[in-house]
């Protein structure tokens, strides 16, 4: 393994551990969960770190921020993987906005993965809000297409991963070699 990228990762339902290890073995490089992290992250050229976006909010980043900087991190790349689709652009970068400082998103290397839904793996809490946010968007009056389409998105489970969908994380990662 070469110990100049180390992936960290927090996942919830699959998606985010799955592309941290797809990653990883791309990379030939080390793959933990976030719970695992070294207690030293100094002498690493890059510590990735990846997790899902729920409600808006990228899961885990407030601490990992904090934690990051404590361990000695050096350089920074973050990936988070969600049920939206690549296309949806204004929304991903919204949220990047809402997640990161203007300073984070110039300077830290940020990376959206579609990757799809699993309520099988979602807790109770996360299951019921899903259920009543597709139960209120079904009684709305003028529905939009796009009101119909979240409705449906948010009221199954599915997978819209792609391995190929690394790519310009992968690239990024051996322009820090």
């Amino acid at each position: 393994m070469t110990p100049d990228i180390i992936i960290l990762y927090n996942s919830r339902t699959g998606f985010t551990q799955q592309y941290a290890e797809l990653l990883a073995a791309e990379l030939n490089c080390p793959v933990l969960p976030w719970k695992d992290a070294p207690a030293d992250l100094s002498g690493y050229g890059a510590v990735v770190f990846g997790s899902r976006l729920h409600a808006g909010i990228f899961d885990g980043w407030k601490k990992a921020r904090k934690l990051l900087a404590r361990r000695g991190a050096n350089k920074v790349v973050l990936f988070a993987t969600g049920a939206m689709p690549n296309e949806a652009e204004d929304q991903i970068q919204k949220t990047w906005a809402q997640n990161l400082t203007p300073e984070e998103r110039k300077s830290i290397p940020h990376f959206y993965l579609q990757a799809g839904l699993r309520l099988e793996k979602l807790g109770l809490g996360d299951r019921a809000m899903l259920k009543a946010a597709a139960w209120a968007m079904g009684r709305k009056q003028a529905k939009t297409p796009e009101d119909e389409a979240f409705r449906d998105a948010i009221s199954r489970s599915y997978d819209i991963s792609d391995p190929k969908y690394l790519q310009p994380l992968a690239d990024c990662l051996r322009t820090l070699r």
